[in-house]
């Protein structure tokens, strides 16, 4: 338990020999009869404000495997299409670390009944921090585009699964297992609770009638909804990238997380607690998950961003199936194998590639030089389907010339469902019932369609009459005939190519 708070200013920690000066809160920790004196140390973030982190935190971020995210960008390629998405997994880890603990020390002040200790919310907070640990290079590029296709055995990895075997491998080496103890931790409890806060295995884990989670008892499932919420996908690792990406693309946010977290709440529903909203914020969590769709309109799966990353993909599989005669050398599907190796793995392989000189990266390497010369494949031309459901995403089929990349995945975050369906509510007459919107009570003007699918046609080839054997109209009509698609697509690519 922490107690005795006392403002300092211009603090000076020692950590791990090195010395850190900054504005800080100080105060104690008792563990037993040992009195460990901590300081609260102080971020700015244009983001949130200055962010007040405990430091069992600065402890993690002080790590290499942490310090590695500095080197990742959040919005992968899109870096290339809006200048201003410079921003990195480093400072989004640290601002849902933040939110973890405004939203966990908000519902211990409202709700004392829900008995939430220090020792939750450090957990919870420690969860938020290392939620990310496990992106690669490009951070979703790697997983859902290069993965796949260079390890077609390991299509199932995500980077969720990385981030735990990295937390694991960033507690073992740092021997932050002591230190967990000092500020009061159970490691033997503590650390299956935030694993299983940052990813777990079992499906539909809510919906169980059997409680899956080990680290906390069923009395705290409200605790699991606060960093990854797989009951209705609102949770503080959105609010943080959403308000963060919003900043960096220069695009208009209309959600204000501050008024969730003004008025959340836990209600039991069927013998197990939730966080619930109140009913009058309805508006503004349907704004939340319009922000999303917009994003992903605008900047994820931009035309030109998708365009890009498809290249990037390309080279690192070019770079992959390159053999090389070092010693202690990972290819780059490999490095998911190795937590050490894996921590050497950032963003920085762009440029590795791009300035190496092997004549086995000869064609990576050109690849990445037409990105950088903005010599990138041609985009065609995109066309909607009727039925989104069927699963398509990142389909490659090359006829001749073209590139046909069926490019899906544009939805309110639960796929065909409307995601306030799953949202708990609560009213100021009765903060303690919970109950969900009844469909005679929705908007007529709200949508009633939450999904839609996309099919992208993509040229690599500049010029594309330079082969007169390629014939993408007798092509396009054999694959959209066998595929049962209208062939006025095919018309409309003809249309674009002027044949």
């Amino acid at each position: 338990n922490c107690f005795d708070f006392h403002p300092e200013e211009n603090t000076t920690v020692k950590n791990n020999g090195n010395m850190r000066t900054g504005v800080g809160l100080l105060f104690w920790v008792i563990t037993g009869l040992d009195f460990v004196v901590c300081v609260l140390q102080v971020f700015n973030d244009p983001i949130h404000g200055h962010m007040e982190l405990h430091p069992l935190l600065v402890k993690i971020i002080d790590t290499p495997q942490f310090q590695r995210l500095r080197n990742i960008k959040q919005l992968g390629g899109a870096y290339f299409v809006y200048p201003g998405a410079s921003h990195n997994r480093f400072e989004h880890s640290i601002g849902v670390a933040h939110l973890a603990g405004q939203l966990g020390q908000a519902l211990k002040t409202k709700q004392p009944g829900l008995n939430i200790t220090n020792r939750d919310i450090l957990c919870v907070q420690i969860a938020g921090l290392c939620h990310d640990l496990g992106h690669g290079p490009f951070s979703h590029l790697f997983d859902a585009m290069f993965i796949p296709r260079a390890r077609p055995d390991m299509r199932e990895w995500k980077h969720e699964t990385a981030s735990l075997a990295m937390f694991d491998h960033l507690v073992e080496s740092n021997g932050l297992e002591v230190v967990m103890e000092q500020y009061g931790l159970i490691p033997s409890e503590d650390l299956t609770f935030i694993k299983e806060m940052i990813h777990t295995d079992n499906n539909n884990d809510q919906e169980s009638p059997q409680w899956p989670y080990e680290g906390r008892t069923e009395d705290k499932s409200f605790l699991y909804e606060i960093v990854s919420n797989k009951e209705n996908g609102i949770d503080v690792d959105k609010f943080d990238y959403f308000a963060r990406d919003c900043y960096h693309l220069g695009v208009q946010i209309n959600f204000d997380y501050r008024r969730f977290l003004k008025f959340a709440r836990v209600c039991e529903v069927d013998g197990r607690k939730h966080i619930c909203v109140r009913d009058k914020e309805e508006d503004n969590m349907t704004e939340m998950f319009h922000t999303r769709l917009c994003l992903h309109r605008r900047a994820y799966q931009h035309k030109v961003t998708k365009i890009i990353e498809t290249m990037i993909t390309d080279a690192f599989l070019k770079a992959d199936s390159t053999e090389s005669t070092e010693k202690k050398t990972f290819r780059l599907s490999k490095a998911i194998d190795d937590m050490e190796a894996y921590t050497k793995l950032t963003d920085a392989v762009f440029e590795q590639i791009l300035n190496s000189t092997s004549e086995g990266l000869k064609d990576a390497r050109h690849i990445l030089r037409r990105i950088i010369t903005r010599k990138l494949y041609r985009f065609l031309g995109e066309t909607r389907l009727d039925d989104p459901t069927e699963v398509s995403t990142n389909v490659v089929v090359c006829l001749y010339c073209i590139t046909l990349s069926v490019t899906i995945k544009m939805d309110y975050g639960m796929k065909r469902e409307d995601p306030i369906d799953h949202l708990y509510f609560y009213s100021k007459h009765n903060t303690t019932r919970a109950f969900k919107r009844k469909r005679c009570q929705v908007s007529r003007i709200r949508p009633t369609c939450f999904s839609e699918r996309l099919v992208r046609f993509v040229c690599k080839k500049t010029d594309l009459k330079a082969d007169p054997k390629a014939d993408p109209r007798a092509e396009f009509k054999k694959w959209c005939k066998a595929k049962g698609f209208p062939e006025y697509q095919v018309i409309f690519i003809n249309k674009l190519l002027n044949i």
